[in-house]
């Protein structure tokens, strides 16, 4: 053989072995399991899915080279509100060899129950470490990581004394919550109670279940209160667009925890950008999926709290905001 016969062989072998490398790792096919808790699986679906949370998941992927169809499959699943199936559905995510689950709280407890080995990422929820999922914010030491939703059952003070700096002068508020997530028997609802001492307020407790909402609604209305505010439940978000049509046909008042609320035509809201956090997830995804370990990626607390201000709603209600409070609000809804 010539010598630059044998000199384009050796270099063509040379630069066909990355190539090959390439395509080898172009080609793989990562599986990630995404589990609601409470919405349904077709809200879920599509390249734009109609839900907010679940499509900002999707944009997050996608912005970081990850497409369906192409190098993803995305394992949509649901409990849709019957929390104790939460356990046969992760089974069901682990038999199909999912690289990744992502959820929200109370699935993550859920998952790790049936999984230690999977990694989960959480999207949204309270503090893991206090749940006992998590050894640390900053080295979780498991298979759990990610974002929470609220840094603490003191939140929900925060949010009381917001909604009593809208309207100073009430006295009765409902406190709305759903019947699955307890909320009332839990640090977030036993710290509700002394705030609304401190502030003069008499807190109504009205629960209410999936699809049945009869019982807790009409409380409301033989207590007579005069605002409303709504738990940060996951069941408060899926069932939002029920919640927000009591509250617009009743005329009440109302703090959300959540901004779709007020731009669906209700008072205010005050929390979390979760559509942000969702999208913050796709990034623990991509490293988890690149070899980084759950035990050793920092859990995030939300650092941003969106103010948001129906002026219109107020306008309607015969209210005059404090200039104050539309002062501190980060968006104003004309």
């Amino acid at each position: 053989m010539r010598r630059r016969e044998f000199l384009g062989i050796l270099t063509g072998g040379l630069l066909a072995a990355p190539l090959a490398a390439e395509a080898q790792q172009a080609e793989k096919v990562y599986r990630v399991g995404f589990m609601f808790t409470t919405s349904p699986v077709s809200e879920m679906a599509g390249p734009e899915p109609v839900h907010p949370l679940a499509r900002a998941l999707v944009q997050g992927l996608r912005v970081l080279g990850y497409v369906e169809g192409q190098n993803l499959i995305l394992e949509r699943r649901s409990a849709e509100g019957r929390f104790e199936r939460f356990g046969e559905i992760v089974a069901e995510l682990v038999r199909l060899k999912v690289d990744v689950v992502v959820t929200s709280a109370p699935g993550v407890a859920a998952a790790r129950a049936v999984t230690t080995t999977v990694p989960i990422v959480q999207a949204a929820g309270p503090d893991p470490v206090r749940a006992g999922l998590a050894l640390s914010f900053a080295r979780p030491g498991g298979n759990i990581t990610g974002l929470t939703s609220n840094v603490g059952p003191e939140f929900e003070g925060k949010r009381l004394e917001l909604l009593k700096a809208m309207l100073p002068g009430v006295s009765r508020i409902a406190y709305l919550s759903s019947r699955e997530s307890k909320v009332w028997e839990t640090p977030m609802g036993k710290t509700v109670r002394p705030a609304a001492q401190a502030l003069s307020v008499t807190l109504i407790p009205a629960e209410f279940s999936r699809d049945r909402y009869t019982d807790a609604l009409s409380r409301i209305n033989r207590a007579r209160v005069e605002a409303l505010l709504v738990a940060e439940t996951p069941t408060a978000y899926a069932d939002r667009d029920a919640l927000m049509d009591f509250v617009i046909r009743t005329r009440l008042p109302s703090l959300f925890p959540f901004r779709e609320a007020v731009e669906g035509g209700c008072l205010m809201s005050y929390g979390p950008a979760l559509a942000d956090n969702f999208r913050r997830v796709a990034t623990y995804v991509d490293k988890i999926l690149k070899g980084a370990k759950p035990a050793d990626l920092p859990i995030e607390q939300p650092t941003k709290f969106e103010l948001v201000i129906n002026l219109k709603t107020a306008k309607a209600l015969g209210l005059t905001i404090p200039p104050s409070l539309l002062a501190r609000a980060d968006e104003v809804i004309q």
